[in-house]
């Protein structure tokens, strides 16, 4: 049975879907725009600022069910230019030390927000 993940320290979900779910071992985290979750807004228009914001928004969602980052096996980022990404990958690589789950990132024509990023993850309890 699958359990849905819900925190306050995350946005809320724009749509019909869940900020997460736990599937038996699995958590499957949604992708998360860089909306700062207690204003609502996106505070930042640098993709540097975008990338913490939403890479913040995944560690939350994985807190609420007590993991971490060094628990996700696979991400999947989303960029609105590949001119984003050597510094799109400089910030990633600040929250995924050691080593690093395995990672598809792919340009995206437009995201929703109009932002310029967003990153879903799998992690393994």
């Amino acid at each position: 049975m699958n359990s849905e993940i819900a925190t306050k320290q995350a946005p809320e979900a724009i749509g019909p879907y869940s900020q997460g779910i736990i599937a038996g071992e699995y958590v499957f985290v949604s992708g998360q725009l860089p909306v700062n979750p207690k204003t609502g807004c996106v505070e930042y228009d640098t993709i540097e600022g975008q990338a913490k914001q939403s890479l913040e928004n995944v560690s939350a969602v994985l807190k609420e069910v007590g993991l971490t980052l060094k628990d996700v096996v696979k991400t999947t980022c989303f960029i609105s230019n590949m001119d984003d990404f050597v510094t799109f990958n400089k910030v990633y690589s600040e929250y995924f030390t050691g080593t690093c789950p395995a990672r598809s990132c792919i340009a995206a024509k437009e995201l929703p927000k109009k932002v310029l990023c967003e990153v879903e993850v799998i992690a393994h309890k």
